[in-house]
């Protein structure tokens, strides 16, 4: 439990900061402290996530419930593929904390389990983050294996630092499918996807693999054209929540307060909390994030920074008995917020507030949307085009020195926007850690950091000067 603890807090640990400061200072800081560093990034943002070429995933591994003598059922690691061997003492023990914390992740909800003779399987997320800051997504299917008679589930984990929902969803039907043959059949599958490199946005890779009495399977995997939407399905947050709530809930997000999300299903939770992060695009959630809480570490979760984590509805009163600070806390269940700080329908500016919910009651009441990258798109654009219309012009109030360094000029920036509710919004964003993380790589380098991000940016000034020309 330690080591899992570890993880944990790491998960929790941020660097506190109340406002600007000089580049210089942050990199001194960060090599005296490395522990305040930035963790990897929720969604599709990290540059570590998201390079084309590299392995699809470390490790595939199968957790099975195993009797205690008590009577209770333990999870634990009953299968591992590959094997690593002539690891670092370093990389060695990262690889055994790594390994002791799946297992919880992958049942976190307890040990009061029973063999069954039905069990509809589902699957989810979860995120844990190395000693260096990175993370590591677990891509998870619970399932039922074949047989006669009552049995226990498992769970079948690929550990990936690739943040691709949708892709890793088909592989693990593909895996599933193999299962209810022979856990042999797994293994080529696995080994010929290893050998495999990562496609690019929009490209595909095929794998051979041979099934017994079916021959072998030619499987294409594409990875989505639009990489910045391709570790959500924002589709499972319309579904359970209206326009107005996912406004609020934006709202809070973006000011970095806590939320936490209750739902009965694990696979809601990881969808719905991976599809908030990504309404935050360009900018990227850098607080405590956990899809789905297990249940031991329940009372761990309410510490007074800001966090985004996923429990499931059984523990409600548990919840709602913690002594915690302000939340927001939303039902999945019933589509309702159970508390509140009280003043969400204030914080983002009236007038695009209301434009985002026109956009958003249009997706709901437009039939001819069916495919979730449709969906994605739409409800996409409605955010990005917030974050353009309030922050779009920080490129221009970064100053540039000989040597090729940047300084944004905060004053300048909330100077120049015309509109004051829009600027009484923006002295706030200012400063929050995805703001001022955001800024920081902008600083590095005179090329935009989010390619699409500075696309919109640049048709909203040409329209913008098109209706002035015409």
């Amino acid at each position: 439990m330690a080591s899992i603890g570890t993880f944990f807090r790491r998960s929790l640990r941020r660097s506190g900061r109340s406002g600007r400061r000089e580049k210089k200072d942050e990199a001194s800081a960060a090599e005296k402290n490395p522990s305040r560093v930035l963790q990897g990034k929720p969604g599709e943002r990290s540059s570590v996530l998201y390079c084309a070429g590299q392995f699809f995933f470390e490790y595939l591994v199968v957790v099975s419930l195993k009797k205690m003598p008590d009577g209770r059922y333990e999870p634990k690691i009953t299968y591992q593929f590959p094997k690593r061997e002539n690891l670092l003492k370093g990389q060695k023990e990262e690889e055994e904390r790594l390994l002791q914390a799946i297992p919880l992740f992958c049942f976190p909800d307890g040990n009061n389990w029973a063999p069954v003779t039905e069990f509809p399987s589902e699957t989810f997320s979860f995120v844990l983050t190395n000693v260096d800051g990175s993370r590591k997504i677990g891509y998870c299917r619970r399932l039922l294996p074949s047989g006669r008679g009552a049995r226990l589930p498992e769970v079948f984990c690929i550990i990936s630092c690739l943040g691709c929902f949708g892709l890793f969803s088909k592989i693990l039907d593909e895996v599933e499918k193999r299962r209810q043959i022979s856990m042999a059949v797994i293994y080529p599958f696995m080994q010929g996807l290893r050998e495999s490199p990562f496609p690019a946005p929009g490209k595909t890779v095929t794998i051979k693999s041979f099934i017994p009495e079916s021959g072998t399977e030619l499987i294409e995997l594409t990875r989505p054209v639009d990489a910045h939407l391709e570790h959500v399905e924002f589709q499972a947050l319309l579904q359970r929540l209206s326009p107005h709530l996912i406004l609020h809930i934006f709202a809070s997000a973006v000011l970095e307060r806590r939320l936490i999300f209750l739902a009965e299903e694990l696979s809601v939770l990881s969808q719905c909390i991976h599809a908030v992060a990504a309404l935050l695009y360009p900018f990227t959630w850098a607080h405590t994030y956990i899809p789905v809480v297990p249940e031991c570490l329940l009372d761990t979760v309410c510490c007074p920074t800001p966090f985004m984590v996923g429990i499931q509805m059984r523990h409600l009163e548990r919840v709602l008995d913690q002594p915690m600070e302000e939340a927001l806390i939303v039902d999945l269940c019933e589509g309702r917020i159970i508390r509140a700080v009280g003043d969400e329908e204030e914080i983002l500016p009236i007038k695009l507030q209301n434009e985002m919910l026109t956009s958003l009651n249009k997706h709901n009441n437009n039939n001819n949307v069916h495919t979730s990258e449709q969906v994605n798109a739409l409800v996409s654009e409605a955010f990005v085009q917030f974050f353009v219309r309030t922050v779009g012009h920080y490129a221009s109030h970064i100053k540039w020195s000989k040597n090729g360094s940047g300084t944004f000029q905060e004053r300048a920036f909330c100077k120049a926007i015309t509109s004051k509710t829009n600027r009484k919004f923006v002295k706030k964003f200012v400063k929050t850690n995805m703001f001022s993380l955001f800024i920081e790589e902008a600083e590095k380098s005179r090329i935009p950091q989010e390619a699409y991000f500075q696309q919109k940016i640049t048709e909203y000034h040409e329209q913008k000067k098109h209706r002035r020309d015409s």
